[in-house]
């Protein structure tokens, strides 16, 4: 499955303020050097380091880097909860008041989000934002919400209670809110791969914090794009690496970040159905799809459905493969292994 076909330049030219700053900021950060037969661009966006790889004409490098930066700025100061005039903070700000306006970009992002939550049998839910407030990992110290603050916070999610209309949409429930941090920055991947090569590009590679998509020709005539998967037990170490072509890979895990308080391990993924973290045995799960945007929402899905119900999920979809890994067992899907390259 693949997003919405659409010009990936939609965006208006004129940036507002808030975009301007975003712009600025990732601007400010960007590096464009030569790498393998063709340009790397490095900068810092959605929270995450975001690299760039193309071939192209060179009297066009400079054309590309800059549409790259600017839509990603621009998407990021559009549609990140983190940024206070964004789109998705003002549904959220109106929320149990008024319906609000949306552009087409946000209308489709919506929609791919109703996909997603009928795929991933509603473990995926925009709505979570009230239940990840609660859990807040950066607290020092950090510790888990009373039993009474989680109950309230789960009722307020709920993708069902999203109201849509044409141009427009409606949070119910005073206190509900969206959050597209869960498929946002894997939508942008897939949207900048299919910006680069409309502006010409005849190969590339867009990774947005280690959520990876390729397309075309690999670099020094290589018979695939070879994608290294971080070990969960040996953070920074690769436990084997996937040969892909005109795929994506993304990967969910929390070992990177949890907290212990009590004596109990709690994790950063969440289950809505519970509304506390996955606590299943999980520690990492990597998914190789069509897109980005795909892969991503997968291996959160399979994360939060565990190794026995989340196997069923990646091999009952098509055209994907992934592999769940637990403390000490690894469950790959049926073809997993064709793709690995150690």
């Amino acid at each position: 499955m693949n997003p919405p076909n659409q010009d990936a330049r939609a965006f208006p030219h004129e940036l507002d303020a808030a975009e301007q700053a975003v712009w600025r900021r990732v601007r400010a950060s960007q590096r464009l050097s030569p790498s393998n037969g063709g340009m790397n661009l490095a900068f810092q966006a959605l929270g995450s380091p975001c690299r760039v790889w193309w071939a192209e004409p060179p009297a066009k490098v400079t054309t590309t880097a800059e549409a790259v930066v600017r839509w990603v700025a621009q998407f990021e100061a559009r549609y990140s909860r983190f940024i206070p005039t964004s789109l998705v903070n003002r549904i959220n700000d109106a929320a149990g008041r008024e319906w609000v306006q949306i552009d087409p970009e946000l209308e489709r992002m919506l929609a791919l989000c109703q996909e997603m939550h009928f795929i991933t049998r509603g473990t995926f839910d925009p709505t979570a934002l009230p239940l990840v407030r609660l859990w807040d990992w950066k607290a020092n110290p950090p510790k888990a919400p009373e039993e009474a603050a989680i109950e309230a916070a789960r009722k307020l999610v709920g993708w069902r209670k999203v109201q849509r209309a044409p141009g427009r949409v409606f949070l119910p429930e005073p206190g509900m809110a969206l959050d597209l941090g869960g498929m946002g920055k894997e939508y942008a991947v897939d949207q900048v791969t299919q910006l680069i090569s409309e502006m010409g590009a005849t190969s590339g590679l867009v990774d947005f914090g280690a959520d990876v998509r390729v397309f075309g020709p690999p670099p020094l005539g290589k018979p695939a794009w070879h994608i290294g998967l971080e070990d969960a037990a040996l953070p920074g170490q690769c436990w084997t690496g996937l040969a892909v072509n005109e795929q994506a890979v993304a990967t969910s895990g929390d070992y990177r970040r949890h907290f212990v308080a009590n004596g109990r391990r709690y994790g950063h993924i969440l289950d809505v159905r519970t509304g506390r973290p996955v606590d299943n045995g999980c520690r990492a799960v990597s998914v190789i799809a069509p897109s980005c945007s795909l892969a991503g929402t997968l291996s959160t899905a399979a994360f939060v459905l565990g190794p026995q119900e989340g196997l069923r999920l990646l091999d009952a979809t098509p055209q994907v493969e992934g592999c769940i890994m637990t403390d000490d067992v690894k469950f790959p899907s049926r073809r997993f292994h064709e793709f690995t390259t150690r």
